[in-house]
């Protein structure tokens, strides 16, 4: 193997298992967001009717674009979601909490998808 080609891998099919961490992660976090709205507002949180309205928005954009992973843009809407849930902390702290730890794991999968696909 000379220096100018890219090291293996080893995957059979590195596209389609980049683009199952993809929607695996976008899946996990729609799950959790439909799962934390009534923790929120037992736990005394002050979510309103328009902070669950964007939990309920984001959650469904994350499972239509785990289904979209094929697409080259749906990397890009993927972190644009990213931004938004951040953005949704402003309905609720937790919610920015939820944006950090699912934006990390993005910029994770994003870093595993270019160190597997260059």
């Amino acid at each position: 193997m000379t220096s100018a080609e890219p090291p293996r891998s080893g995957l059979k099919n590195p596209q389609a298992a980049v683009r199952g961490l993809g929607a695996g992660t976008l899946v996990l976090e729609a799950i959790v967001l439909l799962l934390g709205i009534q923790p929120i507002r037992i736990m005394g949180g002050d979510l309103t009717g328009w902070g669950v309205a964007s939990v309920i928005v984001l959650a469904v954009l994350a499972a239509l674009l785990a289904g979209l992973m094929r697409r080259p843009w749906a990397w890009h809407a993927g972190t644009g979601l990213q931004v938004l849930l951040l953005a949704s902390g402003l309905f609720h702290w937790s919610l920015a909490v939820l944006g950090l730890i699912f934006g990390a794991a993005w910029v994770y999968a994003l870093y595993v998808r270019r160190t597997i696909l260059g």
